[in-house]
């Protein structure tokens, strides 16, 4: 779809832009907000967007008032304060408290795009469900081929307890800086790491740490070949596949046994 935003603006002689909302609106309206999770960030999406090509990205605060627009009324906000001549829908959007599709819009003209698709993906079509259900299943790389680029994760670097150190594997604990992003399935899982303007490979453990007795979730990474002190610095995690699941181990000794494995296939070329 976002081809064709930018082929059309530039056929018109006109700026492409992307109107997008925030907070998420399944947020404010309470649809699932319990459990919904972001696959992108506004600064990520922004990022996205630009690099699609877009020359504008307009962020609208999304409220109950906002929602309760009819379609006319969106449309006519859009035109008024954005100058849009052309709107682009999803062939399966709705917009307005009144949910019309682009076939029943009569005002501004709407354009329906047909559902998206990947050269990298089987899947057809593509959808954020989709996306969101591979991620909570653990399987990174049908994500991936979806999303057309690598799924992420930002955040900081946080004080841990130390243990992987001590037998030889120190991580990097991420805490996000968006904490409702949603965060794939716990396991291990080959990463491509970002930081001090470097890229690294990694393993990354998502999960509690059952072998030391752990009960909260935490994100964290053993980044191979590198050994600084990043405590408090910024930490980007691209995830390439999933290794393992996350499992008890009887001892230390056959926690750092299985890490030094992992390792191994953290290392090895993709095919």
């Amino acid at each position: 779809m976002l081809d064709t935003v930018v082929s059309s603006a530039r056929e018109r002689g006109e700026e492409a832009i992307v109107v997008t909302f925030w907070p998420h609106p399944r947020t404010v309206l309470q649809q699932d907000a319990r459990d919904f999770r972001l696959l992108t960030s506004l600064q990520e999406k922004e990022r996205l967007l630009r690099e699609a090509g877009i020359d504008r990205v307009e962020v609208i605060p999304f409220t109950r008032e906002f929602a309760a627009l009819t379609a006319r009324e969106y449309l006519e906000l859009l035109r008024e304060k954005f100058g849009a001549s052309l709107v682009v829908m999803g062939y399966d959007n709705r917009i307005g408290a009144d949910k019309l599709t682009a076939r029943e819009i009569s005002s501004t003209p709407v354009m329906a795009v047909d559902p998206c698709h990947s050269e990298r993906s089987e899947e057809s079509p593509i959808s954020s469900t989709k996306i969101r259900k591979a991620l909570e299943a653990g399987d990174v790389e049908r994500a991936n081929g979806m999303l057309g680029y690598q799924y992420g994760l930002y955040g900081v670097v946080v004080a841990g307890n130390k243990m992987g150190r001590t037998i030889g594997f120190p991580t990097a604990n991420m805490q996000l800086y968006e904490p409702l992003k949603l965060v794939p399935l716990n396991g291990v899982y080959s990463v491509e790491v970002e930081v001090l303007g470097e890229t690294y490979k990694g393993m990354c453990n998502i999960g509690t740490r059952p072998t030391v007795g752990g009960t909260t979730r935490t994100i964290e990474t053993h980044i191979l070949d590198f050994d600084e002190d990043i405590y408090g610095l910024p930490l980007k995690l691209r995830f390439v596949r999933r290794i393992r699941d996350e499992r008890k181990f009887a001892s230390l000794e056959a926690l750092r046994l299985q890490l030094e494995k992992d390792r191994d296939a953290v290392s090895l070329p993709l095919l």
